[in-house]
């Protein structure tokens, strides 16, 4: 089911948030043991993904030309922003439950978790970056409703609404793709996620701050490369075959 790992995610949010109410006294300290858990999680399904790669060249130069895409741009930085302005925008003066639900829903959409989660679940059917990422926002889902209230349980529909559309998407593209492209392109997209993944672990761990969101436009470099590698060899060959290599 294409759909079953973002149903997940919203099912944990729901279910966190509901916890938050009752246990709103979590101590710190707790909470900075299970993000630590999460975050060595987090690192480990990364690398395991990374491990896939069958052209290491061409995932470090997705990386490097979308990292220096995503630096230039600014990207991280304006996802920041733009998060800010709208919880700015449509939380002000309207009561407790619109700021829970607009907080939780920025924090639980915008980021690259939820953007490979959902291509994974829609291109391969396979849900376990979602999982990870339900683990961590029912957990953030249970402090946010300890201090906020009720309201973060309607971000779970922001949640379902958002990655749903993207898996969806995903799924109808793949569709009418070639078996032998769209694999390779899998293969890719797989090995520069993962690595995306990993940074993001990091981070839940305070080990390093990695900028993950301006490292973004590398998916786009590793789709395009799996589609121009192959027209690139054939060329290169059909050139050999002219010169009479």
């Amino acid at each position: 089911m294409v759909l079953w790992g973002t149903v997940v995610n919203a099912l944990a949010i729901v279910a966190g948030a509901v916890v938050g109410v009752w246990l709103s006294g979590m101590s710190e300290r707790l909470r900075q043991t299970l993000l630590q858990g999460l975050g060595l999680a987090v690192v480990a399904i990364g690398l395991k993904m990374a491990l896939e790669m069958d052209e290491p060249l061409v995932t470090v130069a997705s990386l490097v030309i979308g990292g220096a895409i995503g630096e230039g741009m600014r990207l991280e930085e304006r996802l920041q922003q733009a998060g800010a302005w709208l919880e700015a925008r449509l939380g002000r003066g309207r009561g407790n439950v619109a700021t829970a639900f607009v907080t939780a829903s920025l924090v639980y959409c915008i980021g690259p978790m939820a953007v490979l989660g959902a291509l994974d679940s829609g291109l391969r059917g396979n849900h376990a970056v979602l999982y990870l990422k339900a683990a961590l926002d029912g957990m953030a889902s249970v402090m946010f409703s300890a201090t906020m209230g009720i309201g973060v349980i309607f971000s779970a529909v922001a949640v379902l609404v958002y990655q749903g559309l993207i898996a969806l998407g995903a799924h109808s593209i793949a569709a009418h793709v070639p078996d032998a492209l769209l694999q390779a392109m899998i293969k890719q997209l797989t090995a520069v996620g993962g690595l995306l993944i990993a940074g993001i672990g990091i981070n839940l761990l305070g080990v390093q701050t990695i900028r993950v969101g301006n490292f973004l436009p590398a998916l786009a470099i590793a789709v395009l490369s799996a589609i121009l590698l192959p027209i690139g060899e054939a060329g290169l060959h059909m050139i050999r075959e002219g010169l009479g290599f």
